[in-house]
């Protein structure tokens, strides 16, 4: 499965949660895949997705907070996962698509290969942590987090489309925010 369809997949399964997008590819392909008021699409701010998802979780306790960051954007603020655990949100829930590279600035490699970013997130004691490689279904591990206390971190293995062309976001960084903090 390509990182494209994953998002997709995950947005499908999105009820009333919030939604905090990385930047790149996958702020664009939730963007496509189903544009919502809830979703908030980083763009140009490499690596703090999961923080402003750490802090909206923080400030609306009562709403599942879902991040879609990739390995790029979390080996970029790869501390955040030690912050998470120490505050340990219940509604929080981050999921992790490793494609192995920076796909939208050409497809450099990352570390990633080299690096279990699940076993890091079990180490820093984050309390459910599951690991998909690619070819395995997430859906049920995503649908159970939903359901129950996080924090959760899912790590889900994803291929990468290099002739992907998908379109830009089309909304300004200041009516995401506006019409984020009035979802």
């Amino acid at each position: 499965m390509i990182m494209r369809e994953a998002i997709t997949k995950i947005i499908s399964l999105i009820g009333d949660e919030y939604v905090v997008c990385a930047n790149g590819f996958i702020s664009r392909d939730a963007f496509n895949a189903k544009d919502r008021p809830r979703n908030f699409y980083m763009l140009g701010s490499m690596g703090q997705a999961s923080s402003i998802g750490l802090g909206f979780a923080m400030a609306r306790p009562g709403k599942k907070v879902v991040v879609l960051d990739g390995d790029g954007n979390l080996l970029m603020n790869f501390g955040v996962l030690s912050m998470i655990s120490n505050i340990s949100p219940k509604n929080y829930i981050h999921v992790v698509l490793d494609n192995e590279c920076y796909d939208s600035t050409g497809g450099q490699p990352t570390i990633s290969p080299r690096v279990d970013l699940a076993r890091a997130a079990e180490g820093c004691g984050i309390k459910n942590v599951i690991k998909k490689d690619l070819g395995q279904d997430f859906a049920e591990a995503f649908k159970d987090c939903l359901k129950k206390e996080g924090p959760s971190f899912i790590l889900v293995k994803v291929g990468r489309d290099p002739s992907e062309k998908v379109p830009r976001v089309g909304i300004a960084p200041p009516e995401i925010a506006k019409r984020f903090k009035n979802a």
